[in-house]
């Protein structure tokens, strides 16, 4: 029988690369932190409702990519596709309404789309997700496009740009919607097969498709910031003034939409022109009637997610890699000093130090080698002559520099050159 491979489009997550993912995630918990932000942690596994009555029947996700199944009791679940809606279902549930009016709340974790593979893109995918639930003023917007841009900027990534627009509210969104349909039917030549059928569904939608001829027919098309109503637009104005407030740089871009029914007024996307076509590492937006269409009271949100494999491609190609810690190796020579320095390797853990000892009974030659290799930073040398005298040989391995030092005095020892 052959090797059993992993499912296409869902890969392993090798070591040096959950290593950087996990320091990246402390970045962003950092930043989280300063902003008031708490962790949420909803199960990756919802009744399939929910996303059919949140993100839309009619869009792309729920039609044709999310995994859904029957369990044993017959009831239609779903791998979650998206956080912000089990979020909310877990805010609506749990009355979180209740313990006061603003709530903060940033979850990480896998997320999963039935999609064609491609680079930067898996159907078993991560992402960084943040919500603002119970404002609906326009610095709750900056404050979390802000927040966006600064865990972005602390993974290392330069010259993020920031795309905003936005999308209205219910009541002026209709006749742009109609003046739109409008025009998209005069001009379907121009359009894909699935935009065809998206201008029926909802035709904003069209502003999402990626293919060229698509993209060509909509230079012409309206444009949404000509429809929006008074209030909408104080709206936005704020908002791009909190920005410029805060030098955050932008661009205002008309076409630009979100793929998910429930977005309102702003929306915004920050790209990376170093991913080509995919380029948006993160996106968000304002979504003031979700918790009620969820069976919550009318309660405003706001919200965006960072998607880590984006993250990771850039990363990758810009040679950034996760900083590992000091590493001490214990070489012991013989039967007697491996189980001495056993003893020890145990007081250096406690220290909270990465310490390592050889398991193999070889020579100084071939055991140096296996330290060089997994990168020790410095080796500790123990050997009959030095248990007689009480004292072991500490190695630097970066300056070649080593010396003689006292059993008991190894941890201080270690502090001092930790610390040079």
């Amino acid at each position: 029988m052959g090797e059993i491979q992993s499912i296409r489009g869902f890969k392993d997550i090798l070591p040096d690369e959950a290593e950087l993912r996990y320091e990246l995630e402390l970045r962003a918990r950092k930043v989280f932190s300063t902003f008031g932000f708490r962790e949420i942690n909803p199960p990756i596994v919802e009744r399939t409702e929910l996303f059919s009555r949140s993100i839309g029947e009619g869009t792309d996700i729920v039609s044709k990519e999310m995994y859904s199944f029957n369990d044993l009791k017959g009831r239609n679940l779903t791998l979650r596709p998206e956080a912000t809606a089990s979020v909310i279902r877990a805010y609506i549930q749990n009355r979180l309404y209740n313990r006061g009016p603003i709530h903060k709340l940033f979850t990480i974790g896998p997320m999963f789309r039935y999609e064609r593979p491609q680079k930067g893109r898996f159907r078993q995918f991560y992402q960084i997700n943040a919500e603002l639930i119970g404002d609906g003023g326009p610095i709750s917007d900056a404050e979390l496009i802000i927040m966006a841009m600064k865990i972005i900027n602390g993974f290392g990534i330069t010259e993020p740009a920031l795309e905003i627009n936005s999308l209205g509210c219910p009541e002026c969104r209709g006749a742009f919607r109609d003046r739109l349909q409008e025009y998209l039917k005069k001009n379907t030549d121009g359009l894909c097969g699935n935009c065809v059928h998206r201008l029926e569904i909802n035709p904003l939608r069209v502003f999402d498709c990626k293919v060229k001829g698509c993209k060509e027919t909509l230079v012409d098309a309206p444009s949404i910031l000509d429809f929006i109503c008074n209030e909408c637009k104080d709206h936005f104005d704020e908002l791009r003034e909190y920005l410029s407030i805060s030098s955050i740089h932008f661009t205002i871009n008309h076409r630009l939409v979100r793929g998910l029914d429930y977005y309102t007024r702003t929306t915004f996307e920050i790209i990376s022109h170093t991913l080509g076509a995919q380029n948006a590492i993160a996106g968000g937006g304002r979504y003031d009637g979700l918790v009620r269409l969820l069976g919550g009271p009318d309660i405003p949100a706001m919200g965006f997610a960072i998607g880590m494999e984006r993250i990771m491609e850039i990363i990758k190609d810009s040679g950034i890699s996760a900083k590992k810690g000091h590493l001490i190796y214990f070489i012991p020579l013989g039967d007697k000093a491996r189980k001495r320095l056993f003893l020890l390797l145990d007081e250096i853990r406690s220290e909270d130090l990465w310490a390592e000892i050889s398991y193999e009974k070889k020579g100084l030659k071939g055991q140096m080698k296996r330290a060089n290799k997994m990168g020790a930073s410095h080796v500790i040398i123990a050997g009959d002559h030095e248990l007689e005298s009480g004292r072991v040989i500490l190695k630097h391995m970066t300056t070649g520099t080593q010396k003689e030092i006292p059993f008991n005095g190894i941890i201080n020892h270690l502090r001092e050159e930790l610390s040079n």
